[in-house]
């Protein structure tokens, strides 16, 4: 079983990770977690657990996990905004062929306001990069 686990463990936290060496070598046969470190992801702040200083080789599994890990993140970004323009294809359709005026009252305000707020930094973002060229 040892040979299918990583030597490095990384519990997802809310702004980055807590880092866990794996270890099966010991006389029980159990699995320890040794956390190591904790990671801050958006200011890559690495912070040693405890009293330890860290290897070379824990502070590059560290680095690279950093790296995957934003690397997913601004993925998932992207790829939450792709589903955001279907959310509003797909209200757009509610409120012209399925809603109910009681249903239109309670969101249109706060619908026009959120469109508002994107077109506005939409509008004023794509100026900028029409500026730079």
């Amino acid at each position: 079983m040892s040979a299918d686990l990583p030597e490095y463990y990384f519990r997802i936290r809310e702004n980055g990770a807590a880092v866990f060496r794996i270890d099966t070598e010991n006389r029980q046969r159990r699995i320890e977690m040794d956390q190591i470190a904790v990671i801050n992801i958006r200011n890559g702040e690495v912070k040693p657990h405890g009293q330890r200083v860290l290897s070379e080789r824990d502070q590059a599994e560290i680095a690279q996990w950093v790296d995957e890990r934003r690397a997913v993140l601004a993925q998932r970004d992207i790829d939450d905004i792709h589903r955001a323009v279907d959310y509003l294809n797909l209200t757009t359709q509610w409120a012209q062929s399925k809603a109910s005026d009681e249903q239109l009252e309670d969101v249109t305000d706060r619908l026009l306001m959120a469109m508002h707020d994107l077109r506005t930094v939409l509008v004023r973002k794509k100026a900028d990069r029409l500026s730079k060229d």
